[in-house]
């Protein structure tokens, strides 16, 4: 049964909940590869993944759409900000969702950071972040 609750909309959204229809995710940003708190050797293979958009070259903004960043021992860059250019900070504007670091043995911070085509960071809710140890 049905409550009176903006009936068109509740409605819809009971009878699609209850026939299984799927319900968008926000978008997302994962690392795929390595796992967090993995045990790596240099160079590191990173995989990352983007749900919810697209993956495309910097340039030109379009909505729903970025590239991916690799943030080395540091946090997410808040929304809105442009993510630096420097040894810490790796830009893949050229629409890669791959790469291999080199990184010194011990303890690394991972972050994946999604910007849009001009590095314009997508902010903390389009961020992963993950510890790997390199051996």
């Amino acid at each position: 049964m049905v409550k009176r609750f903006g009936t068109v909309v509740l409605a819809a959204l009971t009878a699609g909940l209850l026939a299984g229809a799927a319900v968008a995710a926000p978008p997302s940003i994962s690392i795929l590869e390595p796992a967090d708190g993995a045990t790596v050797s240099s160079p590191v293979k990173l995989r990352f993944a983007v749900q919810g958009m697209a993956v495309a070259p910097a340039g030109d903004v379009v909505s729903n759409s970025g590239h991916h960043h690799l943030l080395i021992d540091t946090g997410p860059v808040p929304a809105g900000e442009l993510v630096p250019s420097d040894a810490t900070h790796l830009h893949f504007g050229d629409g890669r969702t791959e790469t291999e670091v080199n990184l010194s043995p011990g303890t690394h911070k991972l972050t994946a950071q999604f910007a849009d085509g001009a590095h314009h960071s997508f902010g903390p809710v389009m961020s992963q972040t993950i510890t790997v140890t390199v051996k």
